[in-house]
């Protein structure tokens, strides 16, 4: 993606959270969408930190609608649905760290350890539980790709820490293109 598409993404993003916050759609982007890529349907996490803190994340593996919608839709997500975290206030926006991943197809692997960490982002299915994280992930933890897998089944998906290894779970890795 060239500098352009990433200033348009990031301007989308935090506009679209200040619309959100402050009620006034008046400030929703109004960036009139020309290249191919932004148009494209492509999963996207929207993270968001103050003071390098996280604040909120939220995204889609997979998306029906275009990249530069989904943006919009994950950053007011990111800002206001996170359970996690308070909403973002008014006051917080100017400090707001906005990141944004955009997510390459999903490939089922069959080795669970058959994948780079901080790389590849990972995507665990178990029935109806799932979870995921992306790559960054790895490299800010530290972790090892069996502890990677454990915690994405734990923490993420809802299941043992040990599901991995099991025959009937699914894993997916994935690569991002990071923007920030």
């Amino acid at each position: 993606m060239d500098e352009k598409d990433k200033k348009v993404l990031l301007s989308i993003a935090r506009e679209s959270i200040e619309s959100a916050i402050t009620d006034d759609p008046s400030k929703h982007a109004q960036t009139e969408i020309t290249s191919p890529e932004l148009k494209e349907e492509s999963g996207a996490f929207v993270t968001l930190r103050r003071d390098g803190k996280l604040r909120g994340c939220i995204g889609r593996m997979v998306s029906d609608i275009p990249l530069y919608k989904l943006v919009s839709e994950m950053a007011v997500s990111a800002a206001k649905e996170d359970p996690r975290f308070s909403h973002i206030q008014l006051s917080e926006l100017e400090s707001l760290e906005i990141d944004i991943s955009v997510l390459s197809p999903l490939q089922k692997i069959d080795d669970p350890l058959d994948f780079e960490l901080g790389t590849h982002g990972i995507h665990i299915r178990k029935g109806s539980s799932n979870g995921c994280f992306l790559p960054q992930v790895a490299t800010e933890t530290g972790w090892t790709k069996e502890e990677f897998l454990s915690k994405c089944c734990s923490m993420k998906a809802g299941l043992s820490p040990d599901a991995w290894k099991e025959k009937n779970i699914e894993i997916y890795i994935f690569t991002s293109e990071s923007i920030s």
